[in-house]
Order: C-alpha cells, then sequence, then structure tokens
C-alpha cells in the first residue's frame, strides 16, 4: 500500500504539514509507505484547455504535474492538504490539481482519495468540500475522520495545539487505511466495478 500525500502551502513547516505528518505517523503503523509532495512553492501555470494531453496523454506543460502523473498512477491512496485562502484552497494547488486529474489517461476508480485544510479560523468546510470534488469526478472513494478533515492555527506550529484536528488526522489515517486494504481485497475477489460507455450530454444543443 502506498499514499501519495500533496501538500499546497508554501510553508514547509506549517500547519498543514503538521497535519500530514500526523498521518504520515499512522500510515507508518499501518505498514503504508507514503511520499509527500512540497508543491506549494512551485511555478505552476493553469490549465490552458488545449486538448494535447488526450492525444499525448501528458500535459504540454512539461513540469511537476507530468512528474506526479505516474507516481499518482502507482498509489492507492492520495491525499491533498491545502491551508485556506478566502475561503478557497491555494490557487497554486488547484492549478496543479486542475491539470493533473485532466491530463492523466489512467483509470482512477477505486484510488482513496482524503483532503485536508488548515486555517485560522474560517472556510475550512468550504475548502474542503472543493478538494473532494477531485474525488468524486473520478470514481474514487473519500476517506473520512471523525470531524470535517481539518486544523486550526494562524502562526506556523499552532496546528500542534489543536488535539481535536489532530486526533481527526489520525483517525482519517486509520479509516483510509482500512478503506484501501479492504478495497485490495474486494479487488482481489471480485474485480473493479464494470462500467458502462460514456454518456455526454450537452445542454446546448
Amino acid at each position: 500500500m502506498k499514499v501519495l500525500m500533496i501538500n499546497g502551502s508554501p510553508h514547509t513547516e506549517g500547519n498543514t504539514s503538521i497535519a500530514l505528518h500526523e498521518m504520515e505517523k499512522v500510515f507508518s503503523q499501518e505498514n503504508v509507505d507514503t511520499e509527500i509532495l512540497q508543491i506549494g512553492k512551485k511555478d505552476i501555470r493553469g490549465c490552458i484547455a488545449c486538448y494535447s494531453c488526450a492525444k499525448n496523454g501528458k500535459c504540454v506543460f512539461d513540469d511537476i504535474v507530468n512528474e506526479t502523473a505516474p507516481k499518482f498512477e502507482a498509489c492507492d491512496g492520495l491525499v491533498i492538504a491545502s491551508p485556506v485562502y478566502y475561503a478557497s484552497a491555494n490557487a497554486t494547488l488547484i492549478a496543479f490539481l486542475d491539470r493533473l486529474f485532466y491530463s492523466t489517461p489512467f483509470d482512477k476508480t477505486m484510488k482513496v482519495g482524503a483532503s485536508v485544510v488548515a486555517a485560522r479560523r474560517g472556510g475550512l468546510s468550504a475548502t474542503f468540500d472543493e478538494l473532494n470534488k477531485y474525488f468524486t469526478i473520478s470514481g474514487m472513494p473519500v476517506a473520512s475522520g471523525q470531524y470535517w478533515n481539518s486544523v486550526h492555527g494562524r502562526a506556523p506550529g499552532e496546528a500542534a495545539q489543536d488535539g481535536e484536528g489532530l486526533q481527526t488526522m489520525r483517525t482519517l489515517a486509520k479509516n483510509m487505511s482500512f478503506l484501501m486494504k479492504s478495497i485490495a481485497l474486494g479487488k482481489e475477489k471480485y474485480g473493479l466495478p464494470e462500467k458502462e460507455e460514456a454518456i455526454r450530454t450537452n445542454f446546448i444543443r
């Protein structure tokens, strides 16, 4: 089992990192390998809807997105973590995710997804919902904890004082580990769900 963890914060040792490292401890106990990618300071431009990825199988901009694609394909679970900016995720992270999910042609069905957010006070649930949409459009089960997956803190390091938030991260990692292992057993016995041919309905004809 392997989990790929994406840290969208520009602060490598900030509160988002504290949340991910709390999860990482549990994954280690569950014999789940982890890799954390720090992309918050990367120069990542947004998707330009050129559709070259449909032809070439990768994004036209050859950067960290294309470097991450094979790691995404190989992992059993994906954790996306972001600080909250104006009740939304970091724009760099959103540009990264838009291109990563759209440009990768492999089947993401039954890879387990989890989103994690950090903020001083508000905007957590809106950002949490925003990030989960990448999973639900891709056939990826969404792992949950015991509360919305969030930690509170303003200055770097303050999230370490959020006892409930850290417990939520541990619960999330335990639940995610259980879900990934259960899906692996299910795939071995039953295979993946059979897919219908895609139906595309346009509203302007």
